[in-house]
């Protein structure tokens, strides 16, 4: 009988022993853009300690550090999620690969680098749902404090923050000439997109210091990791958090093959993202009543809009060839090109290398009704057939990539198991309406407009490349840019900041129905940000921070 019984036994004592119980005041799931801010600003106090876990590894993979090698760190299982999205018969039926960072920084470690924070309308929008405190004069304070900014101070920039924000270091000729043309057509040439009102055509800044990537790991994380009261823990994937009633109390994540349970004596911060974020609410219990019963996920809170109300940008990429003018394409394919591209970039951290993902901006409207701009350019001075890991075409030709920034288009994250290591789905629905599928019709021809009726084009002979000058009708056009139509990298909205039922969270990040546990990332978003949204993910941690803080 004894001898019957001692498998059992060391059974059970492995299992014990895999439990591992500590305690912190706050616990911050996820070191990504929002992550890392929050450990910063949080641990100042030596008072406070918190433990910050992310799924992904440290960021000391060569090529996060590299501006332009976010081409090699997306689609790459080291740093990037590599999550597909759902089928969508919207864009011709298409799955597309949807980057998500999976390192320290989070997607700021591989993202396009680009420093856009939307429109002041975009914030005001968000205090008239009833956001109190999110209106752009709220707002504005937290991108100041964040940014250290290469220009200098003044009523809109700050210096000394933690994220570095400098001018791109390339210059060429394609990318000037299509500002020129652009000035033609209307859209006038400025010369700060980040005062609130960003209509008109400039350079984008990046997150780049002396022409190396500032991630919020190396502005925010690197120079306090080693505070006595944080603790910080990769390769830690998230099982689920812990409860007790509706209170949350912790979390247990696997490392090394073992399960560790932490406590929370203040708070569990989840900074996931918004695919993240809404997974791990609903494999712990707090989503769609029916559809997590039905996947055998005991019920903490009923809220069916966990996972809804996913917005993006789609890019649309047209391609246009030109003669008399060089691009990037023939000198980045060539042997000399590349090495004299790496001579430039070792010696004076200039050039190719420290390109984000793209050099030029404009804000647009595609009709003269908006009273804003609802579309946004990023001119890349390249092209290739598909976007990460395709040879670059062999002659002359650049990318004025569109996209809607006021899509109302809605997808939703939901989940399939209860196992958390499982990949959530992800359906976008991009053009599901059809104001979105005019505008993007618009768009292209926008963008015919400013290369084929401008003087400044007519010497460089442009030829549509893509999608092809002869799709003339709306739906014609849809259709053949849809083939080629990538993400821009932004979701958000999943876990809804607001205070109707619709929201997951409220205008203190607190998630309804539940205490102890905010959500703090992009997924918080009503409505995405008229631009990148890099920068404004970075300013709610900053004042989520403040929040935290001023309550504790």
């Amino acid at each position: 009988m004894l001898s019957h019984l001692q498998p059992c036994s060391k059974i059970l004592i492995s299992l014990i022993e895999d439990i591992v119980i500590e305690d912190f005041d706050f616990i911050i799931i996820g070191a990504g853009s929002a992550g890392c801010v929050l450990a910063n600003r949080l641990t100042k106090n030596p008072n406070i300690s918190v433990l910050l876990i992310e799924a992904g590894g440290k960021d000391n993979y060569p090529w996060i550090h590299i501006p332009v090698g976010y081409y090699k760190t997306m689609h790459n299982p080291k740093t990037d999620w590599c999550f597909k999205t759902e089928p969508d018969d919207t864009i011709n039926g298409r799955s597309i690969n949807y980057p998500r960072g999976k390192t320290l920084g989070g997607s700021s470690s591989i993202n396009g680098l680009l420093y856009i924070r939307g429109q002041s309308q975009d914030y005001d929008i968000w205090r008239q749902q009833g956001n109190q405190g999110w209106g752009w004069d709220d707002v504005l304070p937290y991108f100041k404090k964040s940014e250290d900014q290469e220009r200098g101070s003044d009523d809109f920039h700050g210096t000394g923050g933690p994220l570095s924000v400098s001018n791109i270091r390339i210059k060429l000729d394609i990318l000037d000439e299509f500002r020129n043309a652009a000035a033609e057509m209307g859209i006038p040439k400025i010369n700060d997109f980040n005062k609130g009102d960003n209509f008109g055509c400039d350079y984008f800044q990046v997150t780049e210091k002396n022409g190396l990537r500032c991630s919020t790991a190396v502005g925010y994380l690197n120079p306090i990791k080693k505070r006595s009261n944080l603790k910080i823990e990769v390769n830690a994937h998230l099982k689920k958090i812990n409860f007790d009633g509706k209170k949350a109390t912790g979390i247990s994540f696997w490392k090394n093959n073992k399960l560790k349970t932490i406590k929370a004596n203040k708070e569990v911060i989840l900074s996931a993202g918004s695919i993240g974020s809404p997974h791990i609410l609903q494999t712990s219990g707090i989503g769609d009543q029916k559809k997590l019963q039905d996947l055998g996920i005991p019920i903490i809170y009923h809220n069916p809009n966990v996972g809804k109300n996913l917005q993006d940008h789609l890019m649309l990429r047209p391609v246009y060839k030109v003669k008399n003018i060089k691009t990037l394409n023939k000198t980045i394919n060539s042997f000399f090109g590349k090495m004299m591209i790496g001579l430039e970039f070792i010696f004076l951290r200039k050039g190719v290398m420290t390109m984000g993902a793209s050099q030029l901006c404009a804000f647009a409207k595609s009709d003269e009704s908006r009273a804003t701009p609802n579309l946004q350019f990023h001119v890349q001075p390249i092209s290739t057939d598909k976007l990460g890991g395709s040879k670059l075409h062999n002659f002359n030709a650049f990318t004025p990539t569109v996209a809607n920034i006021r899509p109302t288009s809605r997808g939703e994250v939901y989940i399939t198991s209860k196992d958390s290591r499982v990949y959530p789905k992800i359906k976008m629905n991009y053009l599901s309406t059809i104001e979105d599928r005019q505008v993007a019709a618009a768009s292209i021809k926008l963008v015919r407009k400013i290369i084929f009726e401008s003087k400044t084009f007519r010497k460089y002979q442009p030829e549509e490349y893509r999608p092809g000058i002869q799709f003339q009708d709306d739906e014609e056009i849809i259709k053949a840019a849809s083939d080629y139509a990538q993400t821009i990298f932004h979701p958000v909205g999943t876990c809804k900041m607001g205070c109707d039922d619709t929201a997951v969270v409220s205008d203190t990040l607190k998630v309804h129905g539940i205490n102890n546990l905010r959500v703090v990332d992009a997924s918080i978003m009503p409505n995405i940000t008229s631009g990148n949204t890099n920068a404004p993910t970075i300013m709610i941690a900053e004042k989520a921070a403040d929040m935290i803080i001023a309550e504790k």
